[in-house]
Parts: structure tokens; C-alpha cells; sequence
């Protein structure tokens, strides 16, 4: 049995769930609101403040669409009301941010200044060599923060680039010179 799609995911206040035919779920919460469809095979049941999740057989696509299910509805849930934050660091000798209105500017050692526009739904915050990436969208501000890094990924001699604040750079030895 999945351990995870087991547990029941608790609704708290102030969270209306929706569950319409072929699973399309809809979750509005004091943060805003998520719609998604789920995997139709699964059951999906609301009972006294609490989301069960079920499935109808043990064959291998169940067993795994069935842990899937609950975790997409999970957050969710949770994303309604809490939302979603990653936080990046630039690194680097000229390397920095900052924000005009929703574009966020990086100078990242390029020619030019690389600008991004921040997604619907989705906020980023400079704060010195901080950025913070929030939403209530779990895959969007991950996908935000991947392409975010991506422009100018971390390397292993110096340490400059984009990273996550909880990533740990693995450093290499540079050359030595002649003896």
C-alpha cells in the first residue's frame, strides 16, 4: 500500500475543495485559487475535513499514480494557504539583481543585462544578493527558480553564479603552475 497516498490530507479552514466528474479539482483558499485534473482513475473522496485519496487496483501504474494523486492535491491545498517560496543567491565579482517593476535585471557578467519578466501568479523579490521567488503554485516557482539559475549556473572553481540558498557547490582545485 503507498505509505503517502494512505494519509489523509487535512483541509483547513477557510479552504473550499471542489471535486467535479474526471477528477478536475478546485482549490480555493485565502491566497488565491488552483484548478487541476487529476488522474481519473483515482477516487477522490471529502469527508469530515479530510481528503482521501483511493485507488481502485494494485497493478504497478495504480500504486504509483496513487502517492502522485495525493501529493498534487496536498500542495495544493497547501499553496492556497501557505504558498510556495525558493530563495537564490548571486555570487560573483559584478554579478547582482534587482527589480524594475515586474522584470527582474541580472547582471551576470554578460554584455548586456539579462531581464526576465516574473510570470502570472508568481512574485520575485530582490533583497541584496537575494532572490525570492513566491506563489502558490508549487511546479511554477520551482520552474521559475530552475530558469532563473539556469541563466547563469553555479561553477565549481570560483563559485559564481545562481544558486539555490540550500545548494551546496561542490569546489575543485584550480591549475597549479609549473615546478
Amino acid at each position: 500500500m503507498s505509505r503517502i497516498g494512505r494519509m489523509p490530507i487535512a483541509v483547513p479552514a477557510g479552504v473550499t475543495v471542489d471535486i467535479a466528474e474526471n477528477n478536475k479539482v478546485t482549490v480555493k483558499g485565502p491566497k488565491g485559487t488552483l484548478e487541476r485534473v487529476l488522474p481519473a482513475e483515482m477516487e477522490i473522496k471529502q469527508e469530515d475535513g479530510h481528503l482521501i485519496v483511493t485507488r481502485p487496483n494494485d497493478l504497478k501504474k495504480m500504486k504509483s499514480l496513487h502517492g502522485l494523486t495525493r501529493t498534487l492535491l496536498n500542495n495544493m491545498v497547501v499553496g492556497v494557504t501557505d504558498g510556495f517560496v525558493k530563495e537564490l543567491e548571486v555570487n560573483g565579482v559584478g554579478y547582482r539583481a534587482s527589480k524594475q517593476g515586474k522584470k527582474l535585471v541580472l547582471a551576470l557578467g554578460y554584455s548586456h543585462p539579462v531581464e526576465m519578466e516574473d510570470p502570472e501568479g508568481l512574485e520575485s523579490v530582490v533583497d541584496g544578493n537575494k532572490i525570492t521567488v513566491k506563489g502558490i503554485d508549487k511546479e511554477k516557482v520551482g520552474q521559475y527558480a530552475a530558469e532563473i539559475r539556469a541563466k547563469s549556473a553555479p561553477e565549481p572553481y570560483k563559485g559564481k553564479g545562481i544558486k539555490y540558498v540550500d545548494e551546496v557547490i561542490r569546489r575543485k582545485v584550480g591549475k597549479t603552475g609549473k615546478k
